[in-house]
């Protein structure tokens, strides 16, 4: 019986040492508009079970910005060339203990949801962030989103994807949103917590950003978020020191 159970097992151990044989190795590249950049290898027996495959890199490991390591991108196989692999730009997504580390000091976080359809025809839902150092309204809340996704729509109408990813990474559009909400209340921080795309369009995935993403101050980064509440603190004193002279005359 024990010689009838080795000799079962043999040609088990000879057909799994065989499927691997079978499979190679294919070159994962990321879309033109990160320079298809090398994103990795991975293996499989046919090329049709590839398309779709989910891929995940962060900025850093794309451009070397030790800055963005936070930032997330992710991509999905939609065409196989040989034994190139090439994908499409799918989503953004912060790491979470990045975001923990931005709410642990006694914030208060604040999450939106906005839908935008790209001069391209890309739909996207964008969630951004927005952190307060205190509690705010109910009504303010709603102010403010109702601010943050007028600003998403209207960029999205002169954007083509590229230009709207470009504006995630650099912090260009948590830029924007911050300057639009602090009509309503100061905002000490806005990211960009998610993207996701929704519905594809046509193009939009063409245009290069990753020298030029590399070349501009990242607006999200700790030190342009200090700025820019430095400049709200400095602008927020001149209208004090106005008032003042006004009374005194």
């Amino acid at each position: 019986m024990a010689n009838d159970t080795k000799k079962a097992s043999k040609p088990a151990a000879r057909k799994v040492k065989d499927k691997w044989k079978a499979k190679e190795w294919y070159k994962l590249y990321a879309p033109k508009m990160f320079n298809q950049v090398l994103l990795g290898e991975t293996p499989s027996a046919d090329p049709a079970n590839l398309m779709n495959r989910a891929i995940d890199a962060t900025v850093h490991d794309i451009t070397g910005d030790f800055s963005k390591m936070h930032v997330l991108l992710k991509f999905k196989v939609s065409e196989v060339r040989g034994s190139d692999a090439h994908t499409v730009f799918v989503g953004q997504d912060l790491t979470s203990d990045y975001i923990r580390r931005l709410t642990r000091r006694k914030r208060t976080k604040t999450d939106h949801v906005i839908d935008v359809r790209t001069k391209d025809g890309y739909l996207l839902r964008i969630k951004p962030m927005s952190i307060t150092e205190k509690r705010i309204q109910s009504s303010q809340e709603t102010a403010v989103r109702t601010l943050m996704t007028n600003e998403v729509v209207g960029m999205g109408a002169e954007m083509v994807l590229s230009e709207m990813v470009k504006s995630i990474i650099t912090g260009e559009m948590a830029k924007r949103l911050s300057l639009v909400s602090k009509v309503i209340v100061p905002i000490k921080r806005v990211e960009i917590r998610k993207t996701e795309v929704l519905e594809m369009g046509v193009g939009g995935q063409d245009t290069p950003i990753v020298s030029q993403v590399e070349e501009e101050p990242a607006e999200g980064s700790e030190p342009a978020a200090e700025a820019a509440e430095a400049a709200m603190a400095e602008a927020s004193e001149s209208e004090v020191i106005e008032d003042s002279e006004n009374k005194d005359e």
